[in-house]
């Protein structure tokens, strides 16, 4: 069986601020951003090294990573582990789950992940970008770890461990059930501050349970998007929802709410793609 993990950086040990985890060209270039943002993404590749460490452990017969932050190129290749292929690079297909489509792929690991927009006291805490304010499944609010596991659930396959903030570990359990395991790195005091454990006894953490989780892989169950679920998204500004609506079987469901019926996940990612696309307008005064 093989493995895709899923690399975020917003809930990693350590990183509590913007400053961590913005590139240099994104935070003004200045010298401590860059120095903060460097510590940052060391810190994001040992613990996705942690991760595939513990799933060759447990039998996984390879390893793909798939760097899903910001403009996906934060992980630091040369220091990858040897056994591993990664993606990097933006405007993928499948986005943070590029790779799920890969013959042989039997689980996802979600590590660095964060808690959905809103979320009091959660480093961090966002939806995809700063103006998405919501997603709801029939009601239900959810964040990435929703989204993307909906996405995996159309290729049949299922998240098995998920790495993060506190809240970002609950959220993502509540969400899938207690299939998933879970490694919670630090605990949520603000929206940025965190109470942190020491970076390598979170590494040995999350090794331990990505061992555990690729031998109990078996037990999980993928969550698969049932046809007519009604998605809603919630905009910070009735602009967005303007242009939106503008996508095919887009509807208006409020003043900054739209909504679509999906036929399954991959035409869920498409069209939430697409929406957001239409979206990211500039808004000027």
């Amino acid at each position: 069986m093989k493995v895709l993990i899923s690399a975020d950086m917003e809930g990693t040990c350590g990183v509590s601020s913007w400053v961590h985890v913005t590139p240099p060209e994104g935070a003004g270039g200045e010298p401590s951003n860059q120095t903060e943002y460097e510590r940052g993404r060391l810190r994001m590749t040992r613990e996705v090294n942690a991760a595939i460490e513990g799933a060759l452990a447990g039998g996984a017969t390879e390893v793909i990573v798939n760097d899903s932050h910001d403009g996906m190129r934060n992980l630091i290749g040369e220091e990858l582990h040897p056994d591993c292929r990664y993606t990097s690079g933006n405007d993928k297909p499948l986005g943070m789950m590029q790779g799920v489509d890969i013959d042989g792929i039997g689980a996802v690991f979600y590590t660095g992940y964060h808690a959905r927009a809103g979320t009091p006291n959660a480093p961090l805490a966002h939806t995809w970008t700063g103006w998405l304010n919501d997603v709801r499944f029939d009601g239900v609010s959810t964040g990435e770890f929703g989204i993307n596991a909906a996405i995996a659930g159309h290729f049949g396959v299922p998240v098995i461990l998920v790495t993060g903030d506190d809240q970002a570990v609950a959220q993502t359990q509540e969400f899938l059930g207690q299939q998933v395991a879970g490694v919670a790195v630090k605990q949520g005091i603000s929206s940025t501050a965190a109470l942190h454990l020491h970076p390598a006894k979170a590494q040995s953490l999350i090794r331990e349970a990505a061992e555990r989780a690729v031998r109990n892989e078996r037990s999980a169950t993928p969550y698969v998007l049932q046809a007519g679920v009604t998605i809603e998204l919630d905009f910070d500004h009735q602009a967005r929802a303007d242009q939106a609506v503008l996508a095919q079987s887009v509807e208006r469901a409020g003043v900054r709410t739209i909504a679509f019926k999906p036929a399954d996940g991959l035409a869920f990612c498409k069209q939430l793609r697409t929406v957001m696309k239409l979206a990211s307008i500039r808004m000027t005064p």
